[in-house]
């Protein structure tokens, strides 16, 4: 299924996903930023065929903001029209307090949704605690309660999806609610069948250099290493300015699209790059097809430690 949608995914990953759907359990995975992990929910709600709801999480995320609102103007708006109604004050209120005047946020969006979708809360360790607390509750019970309707409760169980970078530590109670997936960066040969399916027409010489790069330049001491998505990013970069081979030129002039630092890139310009073009040249000895092992190998050999 994630094949099917371009996605290259190990079991383990595999199994969690799958897992996820049938006991329909949210699964909280974790990584380092940019390794695919909001990429997971996306693949899924495509080969769900769902629509996929977002809840993008940040530090004071509150209730009101994730769950529902009134639409105020449109509650005026409907009391200036009414002013000459003969309606009783109880049925008037009734009306500006219901279904049609209320903003539904990401999580009753879930709840309410016509079919199962993909609830993605994404970087839910950027909320806070107290919000962690309520997330729990709607995601143990499938219900909420707006005072002036009633509790309403999920039409279909929402496939959720929530993603940490580990700014802060989630609590154990949501984590035990949760299937646990880790990602972590991608080996060799994980990287190059990612780079080869998701830039068409990449050089395969190419496409060899750049999944080898990232696996030595993740070896340096880096405030922000890059992941998969600068490494898609550099590949289309590399292709535009029409490079089939990797070399200090092409390197020089492409730091800013693997390093959104600029201490990063001056130390892997200044300190690194010498090590990781002769790791490079190294790895052009060797017999095709590269793998895994040959790269550490050569990693170890040219490489300092960090």
């Amino acid at each position: 299924m994630l094949d099917s949608q371009g996605y290259i995914a190990d079991r383990d990953l595999a199994t969690s996903v799958y897992l996820a759907i049938q006991l329909r359990k949210p699964l909280l995975i974790e990584g380092a930023a940019g390794v695919g992990k909001t990429e997971v929910a996306k693949v899924m709600a495509r080969a769900l065929e769902t629509d996929l709801i977002r809840l993008q999480c940040y530090e004071g995320l509150d209730a009101t903001t994730s769950l529902y609102e009134w639409n105020y103007q449109r509650q005026l708006l409907h009391i200036r029209l009414q002013e000459h109604s003969d309606l009783p004050l109880e049925e008037k209120e009734r009306e500006i307090f219901s279904e049609p005047f209320l903003l539904k946020r990401p999580l009753l969006q879930a709840i309410t949704h016509e079919r199962a979708p993909v609830l993605l809360i994404d970087e839910v360790d950027r909320s806070d605690e107290e919000w962690e607390a309520f997330l729990l509750e709607v995601l143990s019970e499938w219900q909420v309660t707006i005072p002036e309707i009633g509790t309403i409760r999920a039409r279909h169980t929402p496939h959720v999806v929530l993603t940490s970078n580990r700014t802060r530590e989630l609590g154990d109670a949501l984590r035990r609610r949760c299937l646990y997936l880790w990602i972590d960066y991608p080996v060799f040969e994980k990287e190059l069948a990612i780079v080869r399916r998701r830039v068409p027409g990449v050089d395969g010489q190419l496409a060899d250099q750049i999944a080898a790069f990232m696996q030595f330049v993740r070896r340096a001491k880096l405030d922000k290493v890059p992941g998969i998505a600068e490494t898609l990013d550099w590949s289309a970069a590399l292709m535009a300015l029409h490079r089939d081979h990797l070399d200090r030129e092409a390197i020089e002039q492409t730091l800013g699209v693997l390093f959104k630092h600029h201490d990063d890139a001056e130390l892997v310009r200044t300190q690194w790059l010498d090590h990781l073009l002769r790791g490079l040249e190294d790895a052009g000895r060797e017999p095709k097809p590269w793998n895994q092992p040959m790269i550490q190998r050569i990693a170890d050999n040219v490489l300092p430690r960090r």
